[in-house]
């Protein structure tokens, strides 16, 4: 699977974005989507993940300011992100696994990667 993710940008805090991350066909029945964040000098770590029946899982951080979603006849994976924080920057990336995610798994569970999309709060 190919993906390729846009959308960041820089905002203010309490401000607003959406991110988009394209895929190639996905060819299997249960895919694993999901988003990652990773900081200067800091491991990266999962956001948010979404099922193929769109089941959606969120690390605390980012939940109730967070949704990910999808549009499978388009291929896209959204990830709207609201009310931001200047700890919510970060380069921000998508990624697609065969199966369920059962959660939020980890970076190792995931097959296929996009290049990344840098988001910064700053005022």
């Amino acid at each position: 699977v190919q993906l390729r993710e846009s959308g960041g940008g820089s905002v203010q805090p309490g401000g607003s974005l959406r991110l988009e991350c394209t895929y190639s066909q996905i060819t299997y029945n249960n895919a694993c989507m999901g988003w990652f964040r990773q900081s200067p000098g800091k491991a990266r770590e999962t956001v948010a993940s979404i099922e193929s029946d769109g089941t959606d899982t969120y690390r605390g951080a980012v939940r109730g300011r967070f949704t990910i979603s999808k549009d499978d006849a388009r291929n896209i994976l959204y990830l709207e992100m609201n009310n931001l924080f200047p700890e919510d920057t970060a380069t921000y990336y998508c990624a697609a696994a065969y199966g369920y995610c059962l959660g939020l798994p980890m970076e190792s569970r995931y097959d296929s990667w996009g290049q990344g999309t840098q988001v910064t709060v700053s005022s």
